[in-house]
């Protein structure tokens, strides 16, 4: 990597956009933090980019902040993409070994991953990213390096993560036409799951569920790759709708009224509660209950976990995530999640906070925009992933896309 280079992380979400930006100095091994930025969002809906030219606006000016507070020109950005137009299908692919003697080389790798990925989607569809499971070898599976081994049928199985072209679209034309070029779009929660999960985790058999305002995300984990991913269209925006409409007021003061008293669940002793809506004037104080306000929060965060609960059905029952779940985003900041989501999905859960650079703010909803600085510190070995997955030919599309001169 050269000396100082950049990292800038861009988390496009429902609510806020966040721009996180570091940098690997010559001769340490950690990433440091240089900045962050964040302003609201508006013309994105529960994940996905609706208005493109407000949403390049915004994009424009959260990292124009955030040159001039790191004193530095940002060229390129990692961005993240959700919403439930995101999805993940299994695939297999077989192919003869090639060389006469058997052994298996890194382009019967690439044929066999090629292999995979040819399957008939919708024209309005496309493969965003190829996760390998693991090949198999003359029948013998749960090989994850089948480069030199012997055999005369190479067979591999993969998880390939598909979204709406559309919706891709829009999120790519928001950016560029911003002025930023784009060096990679990643998925939140693998994303997210880069900055808050350790490879012991991963290992085990572990779920990240990324809790943002519009959108709830998912990822599974097991031996040591990712086997499952989804996309919830709730989040923590739907429980402050829920208190607007249960407490008869405005959505500014619900989401207030929601940071300041909210809770999973009711303690011993809990009482009514008052607040003074901002800029009010001869308004009256809202009076609510606190049983009433918790009800409202854990009924919905109980349902984000009911929808959890029921995907996680579709993976093997042999899945039994010993790591449990972490959750992260900016709903795990309620108070009592962890309690929640125990009694919900009956398994260990923890708060994932982000970590791996240097400085960084330790708070849940940044975990999305730290796991796309820690996915660029290696360009190198992602486009290696990438020419591996999609071959050179399709890299070089890629970055024809990505790179497009900005009127």
């Amino acid at each position: 990597m050269p000396k100082n280079h950049i990292i800038c992380g861009l988390d496009i979400g429902t609510k806020s956009i966040k721009a996180l930006s570091a940098v690997k100095k010559n001769g340490s091994e950690n990433l440091e933090v240089l900045g962050q930025a964040e302003l609201p969002s508006f013309g994105v809906r529960r994940g996905i980019v609706v208005k493109i030219d407000e949403v390049s606006k915004i994009i424009g000016e959260v990292l124009s902040q955030l040159q001039a507070d790191i004193g530095q020109k940002i060229g390129e950005v990692y961005i993240n993409v959700s919403g439930s137009h995101i999805f993940s299908l299994p695939s297999r692919g077989s192919v003869v070994v090639s060389r006469a003697d058997q052994r298996i080389s890194e382009e019967d790798t690439q044929r066999v991953i090629q292999t995979a990925r040819a399957i008939s989607l919708p024209s309005n569809q496309e493969i965003l990213d190829i996760f390998p499971k693991e090949f198999i070898v003359d029948g013998q599976a749960g090989i994850k390096e089948p480069t030199d081994m012997q055999g005369l049928r190479l067979e591999a199985e993969v998880i390939l993560l598909c979204g709406f072209a559309p919706y891709l679209k829009n999120l790519t034309t928001a950016v560029l036409n911003a002025g930023f070029q784009i060096s990679d779009i990643t998925f939140s929660s693998i994303a997210s799951s880069r900055a808050c999960l350790t490879p012991q985790q991963k290992e085990l058999g572990v779920g990240l569920i990324d809790i943002g305002a519009g959108t709830t995300d998912l990822a599974v984990y097991e031996e040591g790759d990712l086997i499952h991913a989804a996309v919830f269209p709730i989040g923590s925006e739907r429980i402050t709708n829920d208190l607007a409409i249960g407490l008869k007021t405005d959505i500014e003061l619900a989401e207030k009224i929601k940071k300041e008293f909210g809770g999973c669940l009711l303690l011993k002793g809990s009482k009514k509660e008052r607040i003074e809506p901002p800029g009010s004037g001869n308004e009256e104080p809202l009076v609510f209950s606190h049983k009433m306000l918790v009800r409202v929060i854990e009924a919905r965060v109980a349902e984000i976990f009911n929808l959890v609960c029921q995907d996680l059905k579709k993976i093997s029952p042999r899945s039994l995530l010993p790591a449990g779940i972490v959750i992260t985003g900016g709903g795990a900041r309620l108070p009592k999640m962890v309690e929640l989501a125990k009694k919900e999905l009956k398994l260990p859960v923890k708060i994932g906070l982000p970590k791996g650079i240097v400085g960084i703010e330790k708070d849940p909803a940044w975990s999305t925009a730290c796991g796309l600085v820690l996915e660029g510190q290696e360009p190198g070995a992602r486009e290696e992933k990438l020419t591996l997955v999609l071959g050179r030919r399709a890299i070089s599309k890629l970055k024809k896309i990505f790179k497009i001169f900005i009127p």
